[in-house]
């Protein structure tokens, strides 16, 4: 797996740091249970780190030299994918694998330009597609100028595609994609750790609404904040970003301050800075309601996270959270950036406890029926073998 600037081994939380990291992770130790070898390439971001890190048996992480070794926004990493490369192909020479899963799309670039000596596929997973980033941010999108055009060479030169949802099939198609080499996985959950029985989080009488996500502006933690002052007797507790040592003076978090006291809920919105991903099962379960209200969302890993603990959830109606979210059923759809539909949907819910708990449970059985990390590296792995198998096929033709 090639994945540049999202390692399975960083604190979550942080601006470059969330579900891509999970995913990678996960589906790295699933494929590991499976008697699969899995090595996943992420970029060197501080000197301390080694070489080579055994994460499990099966599954190693290998930090590539490329560009200075400290953090760098993914934005500004374009300059050092050739390097990237380089050093993949240096590292494959020792060793060619038998398939490459490209995650995001420098690490597409690179996994291609490397892949290219060994007959080797490439899959590619986009976890996020610049043209819905351009058309959602605009003038505030900090991407490349070359990610369209980039997005657009990987998509005709990739043997695969994997989408992790039935709005990024829409948008590849859009894009001029080839159907037949597009496959819809999504992402999973980690069911012993999500579950509807384990130990929650301490709480007071009042309802919790609870949100876990990056703090950037498009998950719309501002949109819940304003919602809340409709809502009486609730807490928004708020997890990620950086330690809670580090929360005051952080630009988000004083805006979302800001935006608290001027709606006149300061003393209801708690912001808990960085959550050890082993903890964030405990504050799930310890909400009325999860709240994943994002503008735009390339699946939504937390509503799935949700579910899977047997709380329901508010999704905006975007992205991923349209397919795993089934509205009426294991939460409620809203429209993204509309705080008072978000109002509405959480005091009707809030108001109704058996209703709460039958979604609730209807969640927990959809997740473990369709999400598991065993169900979803079953289902990579049968299309990496028949990756493998194509290839091979056309290298017989060759000869």
């Amino acid at each position: 797996m090639v994945s540049e600037h999202a390692s399975p081994l960083a604190h979550l939380g942080g601006v470059d740091a969330g579900g891509q990291n999970v995913f990678v992770a996960q589906l790295a130790l699933a494929l590991a249970r499976r008697g699969h070898e899995v090595t996943v390439h992420t970029r060197r971001d501080g000197e301390e780190l080694a070489d080579r890190v055994a994460v499990a048996p099966g599954v190693t992480v290998e930090h590539v030299r490329a560009g200075p070794a400290r953090m760098v926004s993914k934005d500004l990493l374009l300059p050092f994918m050739d390097t990237f490369a380089r050093e993949l192909a240096r590292s494959w020479r020792r060793r060619p694998p038998a398939v490459v899963h490209a995650h995001f799309w420098m690490s597409g670039l690179a996994a291609l330009q490397a892949a290219a000596a060994f007959d080797v596929p490439v899959l590619q997973t986009f976890h996020a597609l610049g043209v819905v980033k351009r058309r959602q941010q605009g003038d505030q999108d900090t991407s490349p100028v070359q990610r369209l055009a980039e997005e657009a060479r990987i998509l005709a030169a990739a043997d695969g595609i994997v989408a992790t949802c039935s709005d990024e099939l829409f948008e590849l198609a859009r894009l001029g994609a080839d159907r037949r080499r597009v496959s819809v996985i999504p992402c999973g959950v980690d069911l012993e750790r999500f579950r509807p029985d384990g130990p929650a989080w301490p709480r007071g009488r009042r309802h919790r609404v609870v949100v876990v996500s990056r703090l950037v502006p498009r998950k719309g933690i501002g949109n819940a904040i304003t919602a809340l002052a409709g809502v009486p007797d609730c807490e928004l507790v708020v997890a990620g970003g950086p330690p809670p040592e580090e929360l005051d003076g952080h630009p988000e978090v004083e805006r979302f301050r800001r935006l608290a006291a001027a709606a006149g809920v300061e003393d209801r919105v708690h912001f808990l800075g960085g959550v050890e991903q082993e903890r964030v099962a405990g504050l799930i379960r310890s909400a009325d309601v999860v709240a994943c209200v994002p503008w735009y969302e390339p699946f939504g890993m937390v509503a799935l996270e949700a579910m899977a603990c047997g709380i329901p959830v508010v999704a905006s109606a975007v992205g991923g959270l349209v397919d795993t979210v089934v509205d009426g059923v294991t939460g409620v759809h809203v429209p993204d950036r509309r705080p008072e539909e978000l109002t509405r949907a959480l005091r009707h819910l809030l108001a109704r406890p058996r209703l709460r708990a039958a979604m609730g449970a209807a969640g927990a059985e959809r997740a473990r029926r369709r999400y598991g990390w065993d169900t979803i590296a079953a289902r990579t792995a049968d299309l990496y073998a028949r990756l493998a198998a194509r290839r091979q096929r056309v290298m017989e033709g060759r000869r």
